[in-house]
């Protein structure tokens, strides 16, 4: 896929007109990564940031002992470490690759050059800038008010959405990420994850085997999460 093609599904990039997004597909380098991969580590001096075009990555910190707080996980479409770029300029957790893809980056000096020649261009981006804090700004919400059922529900339906197979009446989905790195995405622990799922299995809501899900009762499942 072409630099420009990538940019246009960002969410960042939204705000930026046909010429806007060319001068930014000039000045944006491919990296590929394989799983497991780190892009770069906490500490490490923030010489630009990225756009997730393929593949998926966690943004984590590593405690002295050895323990990781996953912080987010990144989808294709979307930039990771641009406060790292516009902040202090280091970066302040690692991002490590969860499976094979590739990235855009783009280097702290040219894309500052295309923000000091171009107003209209820094207009467009801060508005794409406030799209991606409103849409942060949700999720917050989310994660304190919803109890994790309602959380666990509402990410089996978002994840149903996107890839799953649905035979009489019955979805089968298969788990995106390992369910320690689901309950840090849900702001909670295993252990609690574990509890909820084996609830929504003793209501008859889904079952589990493994890493696959099967859905009996959707509609319950997306009253659970509360749509």
């Amino acid at each position: 896929m072409e630099n420009l093609e990538i940019l246009k599904k960002s969410l960042l990039f939204s705000g930026l007109d046909e010429e806007n997004l060319r001068e930014v597909a000039v000045i944006a380098t491919k990296r590929g990564f394989a799983k497991g991969e780190a892009l770069f580590t906490e500490g490490e001096p923030a010489n630009g940031f990225y756009l997730l075009a393929s593949g998926s990555l966690k943004l984590c910190k590593v405690s002295p002992d050895g323990k990781e707080k996953v912080l987010h996980f990144t989808h294709p479409g979307e930039t990771f470490a641009e406060a790292a770029f516009f902040g202090d300029g280091k970066y302040p957790a690692e991002a490590r690759a969860l499976e094979k893809g590739e990235a855009l980056f783009f280097p702290r000096e040219a894309f500052m050059g295309l923000l000091e020649r171009n107003p209209r261009f820094s207009l467009n981006l801060i508005v794409s800038l406030s799209l991606l804090l409103r849409r942060f700004a949700r999720q917050i919400e989310e994660l304190t008010f919803a109890e994790v059922p309602a959380r666990l529900a509402a990410y089996l339906i978002e994840l149903a959405g996107k890839k799953s197979t649905t035979f009489q009446g019955i979805t089968y989905l298969d788990l995106d990420m390992k369910k320690g790195e689901l309950a840090s995405r849900l702001g909670t622990v295993s252990e609690t994850l574990s509890r909820s799922l084996k609830k929504l299995k003793e209501e008859g809501v889904i079952e589990v085997e493994g890493s696959r899900v099967i859905i009996h009762d959707m509609a319950r499942l997306t009253r659970m999460a509360g749509k």
